[in-house]
């Protein structure tokens, strides 16, 4: 005892120091991070969801928002639980589209979006994305009817794709670089995207191709469709947070990075694209692609293609 008590004026002194300064900059981090500042004062967390993205994030025959984005949300919100220490926080989900859906995490009112939105360089200049947690592709559902596999054949037609969306944007810019003379609308949502061809209004809607998989498998007579072969584009599926709170990202990515480890992430995944789902138990019968699986081994928020390949 004597030897530990002539050892702490000394070596002790400086331990202590040490610690009593990684403590406050520890503290100093926290109370940095905007979110979780507005989280803990309000006692509450909100989740930008979406209606009709089956499987990822939808209402349900319960109206419940459901999906495999939510689900990985709610890991998320475990996790801030946890570190603020307040098991009783409440959960907000509110309604958001794919046209609202940035500026609403950008001034503060979403705090986390979960749907399906494409981590791109240009979003990065507004938000913030977690880890990569699904790969896609832009394609396009017609009726098998109209004989539509390609661009070429969709020449001077009228397409659509959904407001303030990635897809929409693409389809835009090869429609004047190669002189598709499409006639291109704005759907508010996937729901009236698919409805607009579905009713002949388009010849063509433009999605990701796990959402145009999903839309057609739920419609009354899904052998109707068919969905074009050539992929437009890769889309690195990411939650999205606000831009420049680190503490906040790093909350996020953790929780994600600790659902793909301990391999939760496999049964949330089958609960979604390999089982029958609400509200009318269709299943999709997707199983995860390489880019998924390596996305879900080395956790990544690029958005760069060549990183999924």
């Amino acid at each position: 005892m004597l030897l530990a008590r002539q050892f702490v004026p000394f070596a002790g002194k400086r331990f202590l120091a040490v610690l009593a300064l990684c403590v406050l900059c520890e503290t100093a981090v926290a109370q940095s991070s905007e979110t979780m500042s507005k989280i803990r004062e309000k006692h509450e967390i909100t989740l930008g969801v979406r209606e009709t993205a089956l499987p990822f994030s939808y209402l349900d025959d319960a109206h419940h928002f459901v999906g495999y984005s939510v689900d990985l949300c709610l890991r998320v919100v475990d996790a801030v639980k946890t570190s603020l220490k307040l098991p009783d926080l409440k959960v907000n989900m509110v309604p958001i589209a794919s046209s609202n859906r940035i500026p609403l995490i950008a001034n503060g009112t979403v705090d986390l979006e979960c749907g399906t939105t494409s981590n791109t360089v240009e979003r990065q200049q507004q938000v913030a994305f977690s880890s990569t947690i699904f790969v896609s592709s832009t394609r396009f559902v017609s009726k098998k009817s109209a004989g539509l596999d390609n661009l070429d054949t969709l020449r001077g037609k009228r397409v659509v794709a959904t407001a303030g969306s990635s897809n929409l944007r693409q389809i835009t810019a090869l429609n004047v670089a190669h002189s598709y003379n499409m006639q291109i609308s704005p759907s508010r949502d996937f729901a009236e995207g698919f409805l607009m061809m579905d009713t002949d209004r388009a010849a063509a809607f433009f999605l990701d191709d796990i959402t145009l998989s999903a839309l057609a498998a739920s419609s009354k007579n899904p052998a109707d469709f068919v969905i074009s072969k050539e992929p437009l584009s890769v889309e690195p599926y990411a939650l999205v947070m606000r831009k420049d709170d680190p503490v906040f990202k790093s909350i996020v990515d953790g929780a994600l990075k600790s659902t793909f480890e301990s391999g939760a992430i496999d049964a949330i995944y089958t609960r979604w694209f390999e089982s029958p789902i609400p509200p009318k138990g269709i299943n999709l019968h997707v199983p995860v692609s390489p880019a998924l699986r390596k996305a879900f081994a080395r956790p990544t928020d690029s958005a760069d293609p060549a990183s999924y390949q």
